[in-house]
């Protein structure tokens, strides 16, 4: 099986949708996918470029906004996509058609000398290989420590406390702990491992990590600049074993932006002016 180009994944996706009822998160419509189309390990793990995105992600990303911009489905701020509230009855779709349309409309808006980029998941495709790239390639010069104290601040940020990092040697990886409080009175310890990688960690990686917690902590934590492969993934969340939350990296740059830290965001105010209004005074 090769690497389904972007139009390959039209109706995938439109399926994974139909699936789940009609609407869902990034990672449920990703994950859908994938697994009604049974791609395999070789192909679901593959970077997109140097990461953290996979190469199935980055496509079915681009498939989300070329459905969008078809008029088939909508996304709210909160990253959830579905399908337009009267295209509910549709279930299969001629790829090439939206393909043609897409490129009409591109060309259209391009001739008016407007704005011609693809937005996807509230961000343009140019921000999304501008500013993730860029704080990821920031994280990666940060020294182990620093990445460490980063780690440790989003932690504390997002509502843990008493969160300290260890980083001792020989510890089975565990760089940090803290305690996550639900409710205001159930708490759990959490031990954390932080890795500033590149390529993909493996379940084996995860293994290791989950021996290191074993009667130390009730859930682990497990961040990387990089990405899981499926296999890892699955181990964090095998049945009878502790459980290990995942982190990767497209997921760590949008939680420093949602925590606005070292991040600001300029909004751009855009005025429209009403002629009607005025011819009528």
């Amino acid at each position: 099986m090769e690497m389904p180009q972007y139009n390959e994944l039209f109706n995938p996706l439109l399926e994974a949708l139909h699936e789940l009822g009609g609407s869902g998160s990034i990672e449920e419509i990703n994950n859908k996918v994938i697994e009604l189309q049974k791609f395999p390990t070789k192909i679901v793990d593959v970077l997109h470029g140097e990461g953290p995105r996979t190469e199935i992600e980055y496509r079915l990303a681009w498939a989300r906004t070329y459905l969008k911009k078809y008029g088939l489905l909508e996304n709210s701020s909160r990253g959830i996509w579905a399908i337009s509230n009267d295209k509910h009855n549709i279930k299969k779709i001629d790829q090439k058609e939206v393909v043609n349309f897409v490129h009409l409309l591109s060309k259209e808006k391009k001739d008016k000398n407007t704005d011609n980029s693809f937005d996807e998941d509230d961000d343009n495709e140019n921000e999304i290989k501008t500013w993730k790239e860029e704080l990821i390639e920031l994280l990666f010069s940060l020294s182990s420590d620093a990445f460490e104290r980063l780690v440790q601040r989003i932690l504390r940020e997002s509502g843990f406390s008493q969160v300290e990092v260890t980083g001792k040697t020989g510890d089975g990886g565990i760089d940090g702990k803290g305690i996550f409080k639900i409710a205001g009175f159930i708490s759990f310890n959490v031990l954390f491992q932080c890795k500033k990688w590149r390529t993909s960690v493996s379940a084996s990686e995860i293994r290791d990590f989950r021996g290191a917690l074993q009667g130390r902590a009730d859930k682990g934590l497990f961040v990387t600049t990089g990405s899981f492969t499926r296999d890892a993934i699955k181990e964090a969340s095998r049945d009878g074993a502790t459980p290990i939350d995942l982190l990767d990296g497209e997921a760590l740059v949008n939680k420093i932006k949602e925590l606005k830290l070292g991040i600001s965001i300029d909004i751009i105010e855009k005025i429209n002016i009403n002629k009607k209004w005025f011819e009528s005074i």
